[in-house]
């Protein structure tokens, strides 16, 4: 008996972990305002896509939601990332899409805990952040060469951890915000469908 009710929740985390992912999908394919505000010409947008991954994560057990996020991480850069890998190559594949959106999964960490779904948006957003601040100073300052312009100012390749921080963070403080309030309105209907586990 207790091995068909492990099965029905593993399966029950199995389905929920697709909707949430096919969800996720359906918002990065939308690439318009509102669902999408592009900031930067080689990425960096604020838009919908991590808000189903935090609720997916605060819903269904890490060991389902944090494989489902590296898995999105692969769908997202197959359907819109063919740019990113003609500039970083393979490495920035793995990092500003695999390891940033597994990344995100870190929220499933914080699930149980009092105020766990906001503390999991805040602590999923700024892991993310650091997988692209690390991808930044790394891969984009090899890409990119010694000299980057923002914001009409000019960054030298021994600034480029500033360039980074600029550049990544004015797009993910965007998303961190935006997922925080869109969060909060759907955090208490949310509240009344039971968690698994």
């Amino acid at each position: 008996m207790r091995e068909k009710t492990n099965t029905a929740k593993n399966l029950r985390c199995l389905c929920e972990g697709a909707i949430f992912i096919a969800l996720a999908t359906v918002f990065a394919l939308l690439r318009f305002p509102p669902f999408r505000i592009d900031l930067w010409i080689f990425g960096g947008s604020i838009d919908f896509v991590m808000l189903p991954l935090f609720i997916m994560c605060w819903r269904i057990p890490a060991r389902f939601s944090i494989p489902a996020c590296f898995i999105f991480g692969i769908i997202k850069f197959i359907i819109t990332g063919d740019s990113i890998s003609q500039y970083g190559g393979f490495l920035a594949v793995l990092l500003d899409y695999i390891l940033a959106y597994g990344a995100v999964g870190v929220a499933a960490l914080l699930r149980n805990l009092k105020g766990g779904f906001f503390m999991g948006v805040l602590a999923g957003s700024v892991a993310r952040f650091v997988v692209h601040y690390i991808s930044g100073i790394t891969i984009w300052a090899i890409a990119f060469g010694d000299s980057y312009s923002m914001f009409g100012i000019e960054f030298s390749h021994s600034t480029g951890w500033l360039y980074s921080l600029v550049y990544n963070g004015s797009y993910m403080l965007g998303e961190l915000i935006f997922c925080l309030i869109l969060g909060a309105l759907l955090y208490f209907p949310l509240k009344k469908i039971p968690k698994i586990g």
